[in-house]
């Protein structure tokens, strides 16, 4: 046998099999896997990357945020009501719409609200289009159903309106000469910034077309793989990978345009200027 098989034998020998309709864990497990992030800490130790703190803090801060998630949506499940499936949707919302922000290095006044309302506005607007004309649950505001569809659709938004804003206000700030000169020789504040606008957008959307690419040759996608480690037929597990890639494309491309357009007239006149003063750097802590 194998002399690394062999060493941890007795430790293999003490965890029961599972079949595969019953892959529940235990924490004890959930702790195994936490051991693998030993070897994240080794590359920063070993080429000095400065992450070992950042790593433990992200795993420590990421358990409990589940965990009380999960207690949370152990809540909402029991009761079953409206009100609180919207209520936690909403700040799931908010939140995103804040966190979307806090990774941009350059931003202008009322950054916040915008991406707050865009993140609203193409989120909920997909969603609402998935849960009450594709999967249809009953009732309509089923938190199984409702949560973590929005939850993916969220994530993945607030990521592509991120880069999108800090590629916009990036590029307008280092082509000011050019976006000052096109202006002096009579182009409109659209005119200007058309070529940033579609620059951003581009740079937003690369990230899900890698992954629409390349799914189910080099990865297998987390909600598909949620559903066959579930138990689902493998064709039904496929249907709804796909269904939920065409809704977060859908929802990226919305989010990503309605904040680059809000920018685009925040941060310009209708006198066909460009109002330098709002666009600064964020503060360091």
């Amino acid at each position: 046998m194998n002399p690394w098989l062999d060493a941890f034998a007795p430790l293999l020998g003490q965890l029961p099999a599972r079949t595969a309709s019953d892959l529940s864990l235990s924490w004890i497990e959930v702790g195994i896997a936490a051991s693998l992030l030993a070897i994240n800490a080794a590359v920063s130790l070993l080429l000095k990357l400065g992450l070992a703190r950042q790593i433990a803090t992200s795993s420590i801060r990421m358990t409990i945020q589940l965990a009380i998630l999960g207690l949370v949506l152990k809540q909402i499940f029991d009761l079953s009501m409206a009100a609180p499936v919207l209520g936690l949707a909403a700040l799931m919302t908010v939140v995103a719409g804040i966190s979307a922000i806090r990774r941009i290095d350059i931003r202008f006044t009322s950054i916040y609200p915008t991406a707050i309302f865009a993140v609203w506005t193409s989120s909920w607007v997909v969603t609402a289009v998935t849960v009450l004309m594709i999967v249809r649950p009953q009732p309509w505001y089923s938190p199984q159903v409702v949560i973590p569809l929005l939850g993916m659709v969220l994530g993945n938004s607030l990521t592509g309106i991120s880069l999108g804003l800090e590629r916009f206000l990036k590029e307008l700030r280092q082509r000011r000469g050019e976006v000052e000169g096109l202006l002096s020789l009579g182009a409109t504040r659209w005119e200007s910034c058309r070529d940033l606008f579609a620059g951003a957008t581009r740079t937003a959307m690369i990230p899900i077309l890698n992954t629409m690419s390349v799914a189910g040759i080099v990865s297998i996608p987390g909600m598909m793989t949620g559903q066959l480690l579930a138990g689902a037929p493998p064709i039904q597990a496929v249907q709804y990978q796909v269904m939920i890639m065409f809704v977060i494309a859908a929802a990226i491309a919305l989010g990503v345009v309605i904040a680059l357009a809000i920018t685009y007239r925040k941060v310009t006149t209708t006198d066909h200027q460009i109002d330098w003063e709002q666009i600064r750097w964020a503060k360091k802590l």
